[in-house]
């Protein structure tokens, strides 16, 4: 049943999307982050339907009459070169057999996110993709929160099959980048009843990430948190829920989630994090000797034989900064920070930009939010290796977007304010 109802979503989606591409990327988003078909267990299971609609949405791109221009900034312009510069390193790449396999993989992730610069030029588009990343992602950890607080937290919630976020760790700091983007959604919609039921997924959201038993994803929620309390006009108020939330969290909470979290202070001791240490200090080691590193999929026992023989097994970065740096060199990594920073400024600066203008509340709800998907994703990445995921791009994207928006808007109303002094 399940097989027979995404055929017909992906299927009957394909008139919508030769007439309007956008719809392309809509569906493309669902199946990259909810993996439906995965969910199945007949034919849907390993049937192509990303590529079909890949297929579907390139044909409608060439005969649609839309603008189809990619934003050139200064964040666009790295962020190209950084792809750039992953093609040139896969030729190098010290497996190339598994390098090339993994380039393919980011580059279909990566030209779908073009594709949105250019088509998501307006609030309705946006929220409608806002909208597809919660339900594809707040499908696995709203009912996470209700199965942690059913079961006393005593299992982990894993996520969709065979994804990036498929692990626990991975699911939990997927689930904080994307309950801003909720808190975005909560804050511009008009009926009280979405409101409160965006709430109540958000809290469920963040109780499924806690209960996930991972470390990196406490400390992003801690980051997160902060955030918003430097950001809020109550701070006092922010501070009692917050310790009120805590203490709640801390007192639910079986022993085992108590002593992973322990681990922080004496990670010495924990297995885990010192085979993170030891894969970063072969990075090091990797990236100081080759100029282009190691290329994709480079932390495999070769690559530990050349560049820390001592290591006891190989181990794989779990870190967005330092799997970079192992597998693009220094080059790489400064291109990527270079990144995050410039989309951390921008959707500063469309904050900025936007405050107090009537018209474009919701752009300074929105990118308020974005930069706070971006300091989970910065803060828990550094202890999981998701750095080619689909969902920190897209909030790229998405800051992008809101700059151009923000910028045209203004100039418009500049526009229109001149005109209209000079008929007067």
């Amino acid at each position: 049943m399940r097989d027979l109802l995404v055929t017909l979503i992906v299927l009957g989606a394909i008139p919508f999307i030769l007439m309007r591409p956008h719809i392309g990327i809509l569906v493309w988003s669902w199946l990259g982050y909810m993996n439906p078909h995965r969910l199945g267990w007949g034919f849907a299971y390993d049937f192509p339907f990303a590529q079909i609609t890949a297929i579907v949405l390139f044909a409608s791109l060439i005969f649609s009459k839309e603008s189809k221009k990619i934003p050139i900034t200064p964040l666009t312009i790295v962020w190209i070169l950084f792809v750039i510069w992953m093609c040139i390193t896969t030729p190098f790449a010290i497996f190339p057999e598994f390098a090339n396999d993994y380039l393919i993989r980011v580059i279909k992730i990566q030209i779908p996110v073009f594709i949105t610069m250019m088509l998501f030029l307006s609030k309705e588009r946006i929220d409608a993709l806002i909208w597809v990343i919660f339900i594809s992602i707040g499908f696995f950890t709203v009912k996470g929160g209700l199965f942690t607080i059913l079961t006393g937290g005593s299992f982990r919630v894993w996520g969709p099959p065979s994804s990036f976020i498929e692990g626990n760790n991975e699911l939990a700091l997927a689930s904080l980048m994307v309950v801003p983007l909720v808190n975005y959604l909560r804050l511009v919609s008009t009926n009280k009843w979405i409101k409160r039921a965006l709430l109540v997924s958000m809290v469920l959201m963040v109780v499924s990430a806690i209960g996930s038993q991972s470390r990196g994803a406490l400390l992003a929620a801690l980051a997160v948190a902060g955030y918003f309390w430097l950001k809020s006009d109550k701070k006092f108020v922010m501070a009692i829920v917050g310790v009120a939330l805590a203490v709640g969290i801390y007192t639910f909470m079986p022993q085992s989630w108590h002593d992973r979290m322990s681990t922080i202070e004496t990670y010495n001791e924990d297995a885990s994090a010192m085979g993170r240490i030891t894969a970063w200090k072969m990075a090091i080691n990797l990236a100081a000797d080759r100029v282009f590193g190691g290329g994709f999929e480079t932390f495999r026992q070769g690559a530990y034989d050349l560049y820390l023989p001592e290591a006891p097994l190989p181990l794989d970065a779990h870190s967005i900064y330092f799997k970079v740096l192992g597998e693009h060199g220094f080059i790489g990594l400064s291109l990527f920070l270079l990144i995050l920073f410039l989309a951390f400024k921008t959707g500063k600066s469309v904050e900025k930009m936007t405050k107090g203008v009537a018209e474009l509340e919701w752009l300074n709800y929105l990118s308020k939010m974005l930069c706070v998907s971006l300091i989970a994703f910065m803060v828990g990445g550094a202890f999981l290796g998701l750095t080619y995921f689909d969902l920190p791009y897209h909030i790229i994207a998405l800051i992008v977007l809101a700059k151009v928006i923000a910028t045209n808007t203004l100039k418009a109303v500049d526009e229109h304010k001149w005109s209209r002094n000079c008929y007067e």
